[in-house]
């Protein structure tokens, strides 16, 4: 927590401009007073502490999907390579018996 807060503060103060990019931070360095420039910081770290938790569950639940995925496409593909082989061991023999010639 410590650390997030000084991260904020670091780059709040060196680069007040580009915390606008981000949609709800609010640019502490206008408002005066301590009290209040310290609850301004506070609710910037809640927000983008949020969004963090947020897109992590977001990446999480993809990342689950993703894997269920591959797991799905892997047994697929290794009944698919086990019907190739059977219908090939079916195929041998049938070749291997030449018509006779009369």
């Amino acid at each position: 927590m410590l650390r997030i807060t000084i991260l904020c503060c670091g780059l709040m103060c060196s680069c007040p401009a580009s915390a606008q990019d981000i949609a709800g931070i609010e640019d502490c360095t206008k408002t005066s007073g301590l009290d209040k420039r310290t609850s301004c910081l506070q609710s910037n770290i809640n927000l983008l502490q949020q969004l963090l938790s947020r897109n992590s569950r977001d990446y999480q639940q993809r990342l689950t999907a993703a894997s269920n995925e591959i797991v799905a496409l892997k047994s697929t593909v290794a009944s698919l390579q086990a019907r190739v082989e059977q219908l090939q061991a079916e195929r041998k023999p049938a070749a291997d018996k030449k018509p006779d010639a009369k």
